[in-house]
């Protein structure tokens, strides 16, 4: 992938953006004002799907295994040591395989150089079928213990852009049976029994860092196995097959030597290897030079014609000297010397980078080389080089060889941060892509900040760290942030330190569980300083929106940090929903029922009723506006009630006296109330056959209130059409009393008695002016509306107590 000419500038700068679920958070990445998140809404949850044996074999990404680069090789064996299989490894392969069987995990110890990638890869190959879920390949070099955890994730879950936090992933693994291999793990103590917890299932096979082989803690799952170097026989052997050919008698001496000095580390034989095919290449230019002699110059004896090109070559090569063991020992100065000028080229990248090579395809953009295969390729074959984790790394000791030469060459990464500026924001670049060139990005800023190109630096990182995030490589998206940070608090640019502090609090937001009991966690204090930092620098630079933004996770912050409301006490008032509360209370709560029970309450609002429903039709009848309507809901629709000597509501005057009497309308077989119905009543009046079964009126002058219940029949009733007239009442025993008169037409009132009944209970008010009245006359019940004078047989005597009243047609 060529890099566009012209200048590059912060206008052409490309920032991938994107969204990603972290734990509890939806994270939106690559925004203006920096990165943002919010609590992630149900619909975005991602749901985790179990890989098959087959897709878990490289750990969901090519390259990131152990072992040595394969198809690399001399060329006069056409393999490489990638392509060689192991010698004399067959016993601690079958040991290893045994162990993982039983579920056991091992941490593989041994000197740089012994060959424990190999030996990985080679257990990894034969422990396919040893456990449920398959194996999975990891790659340590330089990532944290999180960014391990999430890559045993992925290679277990297929889940693309989510990243569980910590309260997550002890579920999402714990079912997860494999067989792990590990390669460079850095993690050593606590650190790493903590990443061993969080896959209990798990058989791990791990290969520490140079640096972490510290002791075990007691208790720990993991079991020591020490492997040493090769036997005798298998390092000269691998010596041959890497040279080319077989040794002579001085070469045997030479190696044998030189595996005593060594005991036996395979990586030493590799670069005696290369050593010999240097003098290999030594004897032949001599060879040639004899043979130009000869032929083109003349020489002064021709060659015998029976002489054997095999013994001038043994002699020629014994003209040329080997290496000392000491310079066997540590040969990366000759092994330099002999180098190609493009492999050279890129040896001085990767020392400048701090150890780590950038894949073929870089390298024509940043050190114009053309065949960065073969440059590679060469590095590999004199043991200079390998692969590990997607791209090449200077192998243990090369680094620290080359640094006492000098410093390290600045100008050869002088547009190293410019490539990769543009390269992260490439929409051709996979995801993938940059999280096997996380070092290399990594490397390009330690080397430009160093050289003092902190405008690259910025560029670099600004649009690195996105790319970074959403590859879900958080180690690397922090390194890249704080040296980012670093560089921009060195130049007072308050600006991109704001943005630096901004993402930093982002990140850490993100690896803050919530999950601690007490206080806040080292991730939200992080996170909590990052934030008040940007909000403080956006706020002395005036950026407003910006200012926003960071000001949105600080009240997240907040929010997620409140403190939950202790318990109340138990003698305190106990808060319940007001709806709950209003269902519970008796109706209603005060005034004149107050005191009054559920039962005569309903009986009050019935009487209440009904008085409407009495109203309505004496108003109907009195006015002669025809007739009222069908079907009441009281059962007795018409019908003239007057309790307790109470004027009647469609009265067209006003009386300060009671007229004990009533009359009603009614259809004798519809208003009729039932056998069940129970009435009670203190009114100084009887109550009309004809009124509505549980009406409920009171007195007007502070006496007690009268009730009646009953329950009617559930037909209904129709009023007739006619208006209402008097009738003559049907003979019947006499009771003290006068008789209600019913006006015979519209406007008259009704004539207040001239005597006031007898009632066994109370005495009934008397009237001011007494008249005298018609007695009211109702036709027979079949046809009409009948009125039932007072104290008739089938009215209730007013007794102040429940009584069952019956009426029948």
């Amino acid at each position: 992938m060529a890099q566009p000419s012209g200048d590059f500038g912060q206008e052409n700068l490309r920032v991938r953006s994107g969204d990603l679920v972290a734990g509890r958070y939806l994270v939106s990445v690559g925004g203006p004002d920096g990165s943002d998140l919010r609590p992630c809404p149900p619909e975005y949850w991602p749901i985790p799907r179990r890989r098959t044996t087959g897709d878990q074999r490289g750990g969901g990404r090519a390259g990131a295994g152990p072992g040595p680069s394969p198809a690399v090789g001399p060329l006069a064996m056409g393999s490489g040591p990638g392509d060689l299989p192991l010698l004399d490894r067959e016993a601690e392969v079958a040991q290893l395989l045994g162990m993982l069987a039983e579920g056991r995990s091992i941490r593989l110890l041994g000197e740089p150089g012994s060959g424990r990638s190999a030996l990985l890869a080679a257990v990894a190959e034969g422990a396919a079928g040893l456990a449920p879920h398959g194996v999975i390949r990891l790659c340590g070099h330089r990532r944290d213990g999180a960014d391990l955890l999430q890559d045993l994730f992925t290679a277990a879950y297929q889940a693309p852009g989510y990243r569980p936090d910590e309260s997550q992933l002890p579920e999402l693994l714990a079912t997860v049976g494999a067989i792990v291999v590990i390669d460079e793990v850095a993690q050593a103590g606590t650190e790493l029994e903590e990443l061993l917890a969080r896959a209990p299932e798990c058989a791990f096979l791990l290969a520490p860092a140079p640096g972490a082989e510290r002791p075990l803690p007691p208790g720990s799952r993991l079991e020591d196995q020490t492997i040493g170097g090769l036997p005798r026989a298998a390092c000269l052997a691998l010596t041959a097959r890497l040279a080319g050919r077989a040794l002579d008698e001085a070469e045997r001496s030479w190696a044998v030597d030189l595996w005593f000095e060594s005991e036996g580390l395979p990586l030493r034989f590799v670069r005696a290897a290369a050593l010999l095919r240097r003098r290999d290449l030594a004897v032949d230019t001599l060879q040639a030079a004899e043979e130009d002699r000869r032929t083109v110059f003349g020489g002064e004896q021709p060659e015998p014609a029976d002489a054997d090109p095999a013994i001038r070559e043994a002699e020629l090569r014994a003209a040329v000297p080997l290496p000392s063991v000491a310079e066997a020992a540590a040969p990366a100065l000759l092994l330099v010397e002999g180098l190609g000028e493009e492999a050279q080229a890129v040896l001085r990248l990767a020392v400048a980078l701090g150890g780590e090579c950038p894949t073929a395809s870089h390298l024509p953009a940043l050190i114009d080389v053309d065949h960065g295969e073969s440059a590679l390729r060469e590095l590999v074959e004199c043991g200079l080089a390998e692969s590990i984790g997607g791209h090449h790394r200077l192998t243990e000791g090369v680094l620290e060889a080359l640094a006492t030469r000098g410093e390290p060459d600045g100008q050869s990464t002088a547009g190293a941060a410019r490539h990769f500026s543009w390269w992260v924001g490439h929409s051709a670049v996979s995801p993938e892509q940059i999280a096997a060139e996380a070092e290399v990005v990594i490397g390009a800023l330690r080397a430009d900040l160093a050289a003092g190109r902190t405008d690259s630096v910025l560029r670099l990182a600004q649009s690195a760290a996105p790319a970074l995030a959403l590859t879900l490589r958080w180690g690397a998206w922090r390194q890249v942030l704080e040296l980012g940070l670093d560089c921009a608090r060195e130049t007072g640019r308050r600006r991109e330190e704001a943005w630096f502090q901004h993402e930093l609090g982002v990140h850490w937001i993100c690896l803050d569980s919530g999950t601690a009991p007490e206080g806040a966690t080292p991730a939200r204090e992080r996170a909590t300083a990052a934030v008040e930092a940007a909000c403080a620098l956006r706020q002395l630079s005036g950026d407003s929106r910006q200012l926003a933004a960071s000001r949105r996770l600080l009240m997240l912050l907040q929010a997620s940090e409140r403190v939950p409301e202790a318990a109340e006490a138990p003698t305190q008032m106990i808060r319940r929903p007001v709806i709950r509360v209003l269902a519970e209370r008796s109706w209603p709560p005060g005034g004149l029922l107050r005191g009054w029970s559920p039962r005569n309450a309903l009986l009050a609002v019935g009487g209440l009723l009904a008085l409407s429903a009495v109203g309505t039709a004496v108003a109907l009848g009195v006015s002669g506006g025809g007739s009222a309507p069908a079907g009441g809901g009281t059962g007795g629709t018409g019908a003239v009630l007057n309790v307790g000597g109470a004027p009647s509501a469609s009265a067209s005057g006003s009386a300060s006296g009671s007229a004990p009497a009533s009359s009603a309308p009614t259809d004798s077989a519809d208003a009729s109330a039932s056998d069940s119905a129970t009435a009670s009543a203190s009114a100084s009046g009887p109550v009309a056959p004809g009124a509505s079964a549980g009406a409920t009126t009171w007195g007007w002058r502070g006496g007690t209130a009268p009730t009646a219940s009953a329950q009617p029949s559930g037909g209904t009733s129709s009023a007739p059409d006619t208006p209402l007239q008097p009738t003559a009442a049907p003979p019947g025993p006499s009771t003290p009393g006068a008789p209600v008169t019913v006006p015979s037409s519209p406007g008259t009132p009704v004539q207040p008695p001239t005597k006031p009944p007898t009632s066994p209970v109370a005495p009934p008010p008397t009237s001011a002016a007494p008249t005298t009245a018609a007695p009211v006359t109702t036709p027979p019940p079949s046809s009409s509306p009948s009125t039932t004078p007072p104290g008739s047989p089938s009215s209730a005597p007013a007794t102040g107590v429940p009584s069952s009243a019956t009426t029948s047609p």
